[in-house]
This record gives structure tokens, C-alpha cells and sequence, in this order.
């Protein structure tokens, strides 16, 4: 066993001929919440995409739980039920309910009965509050309604480590707030997470470490206290100040 639930070590990514990570080295504790922001195009959701194998990398490794990612097969369907991912845009399969949408993973993948995976599917929409909505279909209900369920939807494969990636970027301003509380819940749970944000507020509240990110490379990981009172980097400072000012 790793003391690490997620080891990034030496990765470059390439689109083409444009390098979009540059030796990327992290490593992320149990219980951790990392934040990861920087500009846009800065290469914060490849590197989110990564970790889950949605994108291959060019060079160094990623491991899991002490386990190198698998490249293709069974391992990766198992290596992706372990690690649970939160888009931008929800996902939802619009022709199912919002309770069959959170119970299909377990009931396909871990082959867990319909009827126990509906009845924990009905505690994780209580938990991030949609349980009255549970018979109705995506598009009967808000966007932030929408990402709650995808959130629920993740948890239900009972992952070591949640991954969001801009989870609130698609969603109106009022909310934002709603996604976010539950987010903020999960990480008093002690959720490992891995959250790519533009929203300052969250990372300065929740995150153990905020990982700054610009053209690729990492330029800062912090405590979030240290990275947004005294940024080390120009650039970190420079995006700062764009940011915190309006």
C-alpha cells in the first residue's frame, strides 16, 4: 500500500506538436482536498483527465493507490469505478430517472442487485438533497440540480478519490453555491479530491494544497492561506491579481 492515493511522476502530454503538461510531479494524501487552478488553457483539465485515463500520456507514470494506471481492458474499467469523475457537463443519460442514473453503475459494473443499488442510490440523493427528484428525468430538473445527481452518481461506485473538474462552469451563479456546499461536505467527510476550479472562494476554504498551473508546468503548490496572501511566482501573482480585484 502507497501512502499516496494518487502519484504523478515526470508526465508531459502532448496534443500534436504542442506540449500541454510539462513533468508534472504530484502527490496527493487520503483525506486530501488539492485545488488546482491557473488560467484558462493552462492544462488543468488535461491533467484532471489523466488521472482517470480519459487522456494517455506521452511520458512519466500515474499511479493509483500505489498502482500504476492500466492501459486499456478490464483494469481500466476497474481502475475508472475507482476513481470518480465530475465534468463541467453533467452527463446524465436523459432517458433514464435521476435514480436509475445513480443506480446503473453498481448494479452493471459491481454487480450489486437492483434493489440494494437503488436503495443506496436513494441515501446518496439525500445526501446531496435531489431525493424528491429521484423518478423524474434530467431535463425536469435545474442544471445545479443536475450536477448534484452527477456528483451522487460517482459516489455510488464508492471511489477512493473524487476527481471535478470545473464541476460549476457550466451552471447559472445562483447555483453555484448549491454544487459547491456539497463538495464542501464531502471534503469534511474526508473524500479525497481533485478539484479544477475558477471559484477562489471554495479553494480557499477547502483545500489542504492549492496547485497553481500555467502553459503545463506547475509552478506553485501551497497551502491555501500561503498561495493567495503570498504568491511566490510572478505569474501566480499576476493571475491573482486579475482575479481578486473585481
Amino acid at each position: 500500500m502507497s501512502e499516496y492515493i494518487i502519484e504523478i511522476e515526470g508526465v508531459d502530454k502532448f496534443f500534436g506538436p504542442v506540449q500541454v503538461l510539462k513533468d508534472i510531479n504530484l502527490r496527493v494524501s487520503p483525506k486530501e482536498a488539492v485545488v488546482v487552478v491557473g488560467p484558462s488553457g493552462s492544462g488543468k483539465s488535461t491533467l484532471c483527465r489523466t488521472i482517470n485515463a480519459l487522456e494517455s500520456i506521452n511520458a512519466g507514470v500515474i499511479k493509483i493507490d500505489g498502482k500504476p494506471l492500466p492501459k486499456k481492458g478490464k483494469e481500466l474499467a476497474q481502475h475508472r469505478s475507482e476513481v470518480g469523475m465530475v465534468f463541467q457537463q453533467f452527463n446524465l443519460f436523459s432517458h433514464k430517472t435521476i435514480l436509475q442514473n445513480v443506480a446503473i453503475g453498481p448494479e452493471v459494473v459491481l454487480k450489486i442487485p437492483r434493489a440494494q443499488a437503488e436503495a443506496e442510490a436513494i441515501k446518496l440523493l439525500e445526501r446531496v438533497g435531489v431525493a424528491e427528484h429521484k423518478d423524474k428525468h434530467p431535463s425536469q430538473i435545474s442544471g445545479g440540480q443536475q450536477q448534484r445527481v452527477a456528483i451522487a452518481r460517482a459516489l455510488a461506485m464508492k471511489p477512493k478519490v473524487m476527481l471535478f473538474d470545473e464541476p460549476t462552469s457550466a451552471l447559472d451563479p445562483e447555483m453555484i453555491n448549491e454544487v459547491l456546499d456539497v463538495m464542501i461536505q464531502l471534503a469534511h467527510e474526508g473524500m479525497t479530491m481533485v478539484v479544477v476550479t475558477h471559484e477562489m472562494g471554495f479553494a480557499r476554504k477547502v483545500a489542504s494544497r492549492v496547485v497553481f498551473i500555467d502553459a503545463g508546468e506547475i509552478l506553485e503548490i501551497a497551502p491555501p492561506d500561503q498561495f493567495f496572501d503570498h504568491p511566490k511566482s510572478d505569474r501566480a501573482q499576476d493571475f491573482l491579481s486579475k482575479i481578486l480585484t473585481h
